[in-house]
């Protein structure tokens, strides 16, 4: 299992402190940032890291599909990268 959280539909005008602040509410947050743009706008979703995999856990049964700032955000594991195949 993962610490790491994928956090998606998030508004756009949502800073890494509210998203971090949110997930406070679950338990010890690592990191919390929101993926962006090169011109700094929000791509709309980010990547939180919870101390302990029973609190990512927890994070994912208490704010999947709950709304934050007037949206449903969607709370899941974050996948890890592929790594680059070469033929």
């Amino acid at each position: 299992m993962n610490k790491k959280l994928f956090v998606g539909n998030l508004d756009f005008e949502v800073k890494d402190v509210e998203l971090e602040e949110l997930f406070k509410t679950i338990g010890k947050v690592l990191t919390a940032d929101i993926v962006r743009f090169f011109d700094k706008k929000s791509k709309g979703f980010g990547f939180v890291e919870m101390e302990t995999v029973e609190e990512a856990q927890k994070a994912i049964e208490k704010l999947n599909g709950s709304e934050f700032r007037r949206r449903k955000i969607i709370v899941s594991y974050a996948r890890q990268p592929q790594s680059p195949t070469t033929k």
